[in-house]
């Protein structure tokens, strides 16, 4: 797959170990070297602070999207390419959605899983076919894959739209899992919620 960008979903905190932060930055720098624009939500803070400074340190372009009322105090990054204000955090998703290429989840928690499952369902309505890679860094997505395993087997997540989530264990097989994704949506099955 060509691909020019990608949009970073994680936490907008640390973590107790510091080896995210550290692993987010090599993210953010291998994004530079690739010359991929980085898409993030645009905050100074957490992994996604870790990833954007790499990113921005080593020459690439960072694309912050954000809700305005995330102005005040420190939240925010103000060393940016550029920054994209909206008004809510429904419309920050539909940009990052509509503006990336690919969707790459670092460990988070609930606004990680919010942007994770609307990506993910709009991919499985036919809404985009781009992929969505779960970085299960030391195994942090571990139980997570093994959940959506259990949707398939207890009949509640069709096969093809299972493959729709891929994941990778380390930043090599993210990106080879990038370049080769290849959609796996059955088309027949989106016809008919359609028609």
């Amino acid at each position: 797959m060509k691909y020019q960008s990608l949009a970073l979903y994680c936490g907008s905190s640390t973590g107790s170990n510091p080896a995210y932060a550290q692993e987010a930055a090599r993210f953010g720098k291998l994004c530079a070297l690739k010359q991929l624009t980085l898409y993030y939500g645009g905050g100074s803070i957490g992994l996604m602070g870790a990833a954007a400074d790499a990113c921005l340190n080593h020459g690439g372009k960072v694309i912050g999207v954000a809700p305005d009322f995330f102005t005040q105090g420190e939240v925010l990054a103000t060393n940016l390419t550029e920054m994209i204000l909206v008004k809510t955090m429904s419309e920050r998703k539909q940009l990052l959605e509509e503006r990336a290429d690919a969707f790459v989840i670092f460990p988070g928690s609930y606004g990680t899983m919010d942007e994770l499952f609307e990506m993910v369902t709009d991919a499985q309505l036919g809404m985009h076919s781009k992929p969505i890679v779960i970085y299960n860094y030391m195994g942090y997505y571990d139980f997570l894959i093994k959940q959506l395993d259990k949707f398939m087997e207890e009949g509640f997540l069709r096969p093809f739209h299972r493959c729709l989530l891929i994941h990778a264990e380390n930043l090599d097989e993210l990106f080879y899992k990038l370049d080769t994704y290849e959609n796996t949506n059955d088309r027949s099955w989106l016809e008919k919620i359609r028609h």
